[in-house]
């Protein structure tokens, strides 16, 4: 198999595996979380951040890392950037980081990120890592942002907690609950399937 080019390792995560819609990873706070616009942005900012420092660090250090113990080395490297996000969003972005809450921590356990420290960082260069993960976090940050904005739009009326629609409009309130992710991650499932089989 041919080796990809660094775009080519970029470009994946944002359509051919975009986490949430073609891998089908990090469901959970893809759920959970995407009741609004600024939770579904900061979230996946949050993701791409750890995705990306874990990522390189962890291909720096793959030959130094015994096969035996991997996985936890891999967990202790992401906690380690998980932390300093967490950190981070306490100081300069309070309101964010309480409406997160208990997410943000379980970053470290995310499959995107032990999946993509298995199956990439481990096995390749710093730079191609640093693409992977750059367009992996990207495309969790775009797949997050899209559930979030067509959630707040119809379950509560707004984008980025401004009116979109005039006085009469009825918000489907369940959007913003748990059938209402779980119906519109589905519709984005069927979208992105048609899509992609053109």
């Amino acid at each position: 198999m041919a080796k990809k080019s660094v775009f080519q390792e970029f470009s994946k995560g944002l359509w051919a595996e975009v986490p949430p819609f073609r891998l089908v990873l990090g469901l959970c706070p893809t759920l959970a979380i995407t009741k609004s616009v600024d939770n579904g942005l900061g979230m996946g900012i949050a993701v791409t951040f750890v995705l990306v420092c874990s990522n390189v660090l962890i291909s720096l250090l793959k030959n130094l890392i015994p096969k035996e113990v991997r996985i936890a080395c891999y967990i202790v490297i992401i906690a380690t950037f998980v932390t300093v996000v967490e950190l981070s969003m306490q100081a300069f972005v309070y309101p964010l980081f309480l409406q997160l809450g208990i997410f943000i921590p379980l970053i470290v356990v995310n499959c995107i990120l032990l999946g993509r420290a298995e199956a990439f960082a481990a096995k390749n260069g710093v730079i191609a890592s640093l693409a992977d993960g750059l367009g992996m976090g990207i495309g969790y940050t775009l797949a997050l942002s899209a559930l979030s904005a067509i959630r707040e739009i119809l379950g509560n009326g707004t984008f980025y907690k401004m009116a979109v629609f005039g006085p009469g409009f009825e918000p489907f309130r369940f959007m913003v609950e748990a059938p209402g992710a779980f119906m519109c991650l589905g519709l984005m499932l069927c979208v992105m399937n048609v899509i992609g089989k053109k």
